[in-house]
């Protein structure tokens, strides 16, 4: 992380200094913002912590409950979330507190005695290629109140508004702050212009009804019981993630964070009218005790239970994610996370997807409040998310029934049943996709042709950037790569260099001088020359072979209002065995490569070093000079 650029100042410097820090106070009466969000999820602060991140754009959140979440809820956290909450700054400190996800076990009836349950397989959880960050498992109140101290500490010092409810709104056809929102706080009634609003409230969401969106899908049909608990057993894999099947019924066992702690899904079966109401009337006692006829021969004693719910899944998703279709027009109102899909917690994607939602919108709405992109831009959420959520909800359906089938008889395969081998092979398999890598966004303005993309094999257009390691020639550190990206709305642009280093020296002196290029056509004139398009580059000699004085200067830029130079836009390929960022990317060595990111970590484009018009063009649609202004 940088600071001090600006000069030096005291305290904790991921708190943004400001001279006079804005009031605290709540929504009043016909207030204006740039963006509403209704709901403190997943999705609702993540949205808000990246938008607080612009101090030109004016942001507030409401939530009908009293305070912040405290316990329950999600707790899974995949490795592509990890590598976005890198972005904020929270990675380390999350990992420090979380359970790690090493391995998963997999226990099936014994054929000797099928009353008892043994152990069939163990698998690694998530491939240590898949990125360089672990699958882990935290309180989901841990994870928003990290996002919550992001927002605190930005200049705008946002905080919810909390014990204010959404009563629904209205979009008028003109005006900067055309949408219209009636709010509630008690016996109060009140309302709120903004320009955009985003729901984040859940299934039950009021934005989503407002704009006539439904979820689809199947009804609930089967029940889980979930509980925290501190428990005594003797049952030897508790330590580990584990799905048993046993005559009795199915358990997923989820330790939890602190060593102690362990979190059970129970498979309570099918709901019918018949029994529903039994159902949601369980105890978390009713619920332990299924959860022991399971472990049999283990014994269970529950000491204490810090949570525990009872809950029916039906996958479920909404159309469109924006208001876009019903207005005939450019989208003003947008849903995230569980407005828009819902599906069970087995999958462990819940949270994970609704904060990778707003992680995609959260930009695109920054970029277009502060003039740097068109409106139009806000269109390409909801075409990126929805077949993201619908890729989950077709996952979910398939693993969910593989958890709740019957283990499979070997003498009497007529009667069905899944195979404990079948459930370990297909985790196996849906690696990528539960470590939350897999996501691929189609072709469009935002992602490139193919074209070039044999120069840099291992970076796949369209999916996220899969960092490795470097070396940062200022400071000689050691170092990820993909480290280097903040949640602050900028484009990044990887130069890797050829082999003679003369193409990457073409590009550094047209980007930073030619006006033709991205850079000094959409850079602000008082803006620093990152400030929209940061760019990083990669050489492929020695970091000690380095000459900064014969650096570009594009690469070691002077900055802020005191002129300062950074030092951290030059990388090296670290020379230890298996970390050559060259190799493990299959960059092309003779030529190299351009490597465009989106502000969201999604690779966008892979062009040579020499396409200067092809890197001109594809910036040309997606950013606004300067000068152009927006309505």
């Amino acid at each position: 992380m940088q600071f001090y650029l600006n000069g030096f100042y005291a305290g904790d410097p991921r708190v943004v200094p400001v001279d006079d820090p804005p009031a605290v106070r709540r929504l009043e009466e016909q207030d204006e913002v740039d963006v509403l969000i209704v709901g403190t999820g997943p999705a609702g602060l993540v949205l808000a912590a990246q938008l607080a991140q612009f101090e030109g754009v004016t942001t507030r959140i409401v939530e009908r409950r009293a305070g912040p979440l405290e316990l329950g809820q999600a707790d899974g956290v995949a490795c592509r979330t990890l590598e976005m909450l890198e972005a904020f700054g929270l990675s380390e400190r999350l990992m420090t507190e979380a359970y790690w996800v090493n391995e998963l076990s997999f226990w099936r009836p014994d054929p000797a005695d099928p009353s008892r349950i043994i152990r069939s397989g163990r698998a690694q959880d998530a491939d240590e290629e898949l990125s360089e960050f672990p699958h882990v498992i935290v309180n989901q109140a841990r994870v928003l109140e990290y996002l919550l101290g992001v927002m605190r500490s930005s200049a705008h010092r946002l905080s919810p508004d909390y014990g204010v409810s959404c009563e629904g709104l209205d979009v008028a056809m003109d005006g900067t702050h055309p949408v219209r929102v009636r709010l509630a706080r008690g016996e109060e009634r009140f309302t709120v212009d903004a320009r955009y609003v985003v729901g984040c409230e859940g299934a039950r969401s009021v934005v989503r009804e407002a704009i006539c969106l439904e979820l689809r899908g199947d009804v609930a049909n089967h029940a889980w019981g979930v509980l925290d608990v501190l428990a005594v057993t003797d049952f030897p894999d508790i330590r580990l993630k584990a799905t048993i099947q046993s005559t009795s019924g199915s358990i997923v066992v989820i330790p939890r964070e602190g060593g102690y702690m362990v979190r059970f899904y129970v498979d309570l079966g099918e709901v019918t009218d018949e029994n529903r109401e039994r159902v949601r009337a369980m105890s978390s006692d009713d619920v332990m005790k299924v959860a022991a006829r399971v472990l049999a021969p283990y014994t269970i004693e529950v000491m204490d239970v810090a949570w525990f719910s009872v809950y029916e899944v039906a996958q479920r998703l909404t159309d469109a994610f924006d208001d876009a279709a019903d207005r005939e027009g450019l989208p003003r109102i947008f849903i995230a996370g569980d407005a828009c899909h819902t599906h069970s917690a087995k999958a462990g994607q819940g949270m994970n997807v609704s904060m990778q939602d707003a992680f995609n919108l959260g930009w695109k709405l920054a970029a277009v409040l502060e003039g740097r992109s068109h409106p139009a831009l806000l269109a390409t959420y909801s075409a990126e998310r929805q077949p993201v959520a619908r890729e989950l909800i077709d996952f979910d359906r398939e693993w969910s029934a593989m958890l709740v089938a019957p283990p499979r008889d070997p003498e009497h395969p007529e009667r069905g049943g899944v195979d404990p081998a079948e459930l370990q092979n297909y985790f196996v398999r849906q690696g990528g996709f539960t470590a939350g890598v897999a996501t691929r966004y189609d072709r469009s303005e935002l992602i490139g042709h193919t074209d070039h993309a044999k120069l840099a094999g291992g970076f796949e257009i369209g999916k996220r950037f899969h960092s490795a390691p470097v070396i940062r020639v200022g400071d000689a550190r050691s170092m990820q790569l993909g480290h280097v990206a903040r949640a602050d709305g900028r484009w990044r642009l990887y130069a890797f260099s050829d082999r003679a280093g003369e193409r990457l020296a073409g590009l550094c002196a047209w980007l930073g001088g030619d006006v033709s290029s991205p850079l000094q056509r959409f850079t602000p004139p008082a803006a620093d020359i990152d400030a929209v398009i940061d760019v990083r580059a990669i050489l492929q000699v020695g970091h000690r072979d380095v000459v900064l004085a014969e650096l570009p200067p594009l690469l070691l830029p002077h900055k802020g209002t005191l002129g300062l130079i950074d030092y951290e836009k030059v990388f090296c390929a670290d020379p230890r065995p298996g970390r050559d960022i060259f190799d493990a990317r299959r960059i092309d060595r003779e030529f190299g490569c351009v490597v465009i990111v989106r502000p969201d970590q999604f690779i966008a484009h892979v062009l040579p070093l020499d396409a200067r018009a092809a890197i001109a063009a594809f910036f040309e649609p997606i950013l606004l000079a300067p000068a152009v202004a927006y309505p």
